[in-house]
């Protein structure tokens, strides 16, 4: 696998690529990179010749109080997961290259509507954060094909959004949510989780599939369900930032009548952020 620090040495890569007729797919990750992440890069290689991943801790999509400086990087362990699961090149690069002339006066990128809730609400710029370097790396690697999980079902809706509002010529794929045995979705957050929050962590799937269950079995009071469910979550430790039943396609609040929803959930445990959905 090819280490890759510089856009000269990316770009001579992608022409090679492109001058053999290969097709080219591409994994965005900010690395300490576990199962969820190694299953995007077994999809892509479904979908391409070539896969490479990016490796960046973008300072962008943080906020002031978030955890920027605590965020894992394990770098050797990554590629070490990488080269096992086939990827052919991983681009590394410094904050120093993505914005040399820093934050402050960087040109962005920003959906509207899409971000206006859920972790939008609650994580102002966040979303702007995520466009922003989505479309720099696509910009660079200028792939035929991205892989997204779908655990971060908010992000990937935008950045479909992002694609088609912008012409890009590049298919987005959404890789089902890869979860523990006992139902937790892969994060790389969850390893900030003391061995007591880790056992309760389930709870917050669990809330969610109760969730389904009762709209599948013609639950209508929308609002009076998502209450009961952070009654459910706050009982079991938790401290919800939301839990919204929303339509699919507009991540607007659904109504009793909306034929297909998602619910979409954040919450606490500690001091650790943990996110989850489930479509009914």
């Amino acid at each position: 696998m090819l280490m890759i620090q510089d856009t000269a040495q990316l770009r001579a890569l992608i022409r090679q690529w492109r001058q053999a007729g290969e097709r080219i797919a591409f994994v965005p990750t900010m690395g300490n990179l576990h199962q969820g992440h190694l299953q995007l890069v077994d999809t892509a290689k479904q979908h391409a010749d070539r896969v490479i991943v990016s490796i960046f801790v973008n300072p962008m999509q943080f906020g002031a109080n978030e955890d920027l400086d605590k965020y894992p990087r394990t770098l050797e362990q990554d590629c070490q997961g990488l080269t096992e699961h086939g990827a052919d090149a991983v681009f590394t690069p410094t904050p120093q290259l993505i914005y040399p002339r820093g934050l402050d006066v960087q040109t962005y990128v920003e959906v509207p509507l899409l971000g206006d809730y859920h972790c939008g609400a609650s994580r102002a710029g966040h979303f702007r954060g995520v466009s922003t370097i989505v479309t720099k790396l696509f910009n660079l690697v200028q792939p035929d094909v991205a892989c997204f999980g779908q655990k971060d079902y908010q992000q990937l809706a935008i950045i479909r959004q992002m694609v088609a509002d912008l012409s890009m010529p590049i298919e987005i794929i959404g890789v089902p949510t890869i979860r523990a045995e006992d139902g937790l979705a892969l994060s790389s957050r969850n390893g900030y989780l003391t061995a007591e929050q880790r056992a309760t962590a389930p709870a917050l799937y669990r809330t969610l599939e109760w969730m389904k269950q009762q709209l599948n079995q013609g639950f209508s009071d929308l609002r009076a369900l998502e209450q009961q469910a952070k009654e459910q979550l706050a009982a079991a430790g938790f401290k919800a930032d939301y839990i919204n039943i929303s339509n699919r396609q507009t991540l607007v609040p659904a109504t009793d009548t909306t034929a297909a929803v998602v619910i979409l959930a954040a919450a606490a445990l500690g001091n650790t952020r943990l996110i989850d959905n489930i479509e009914v």
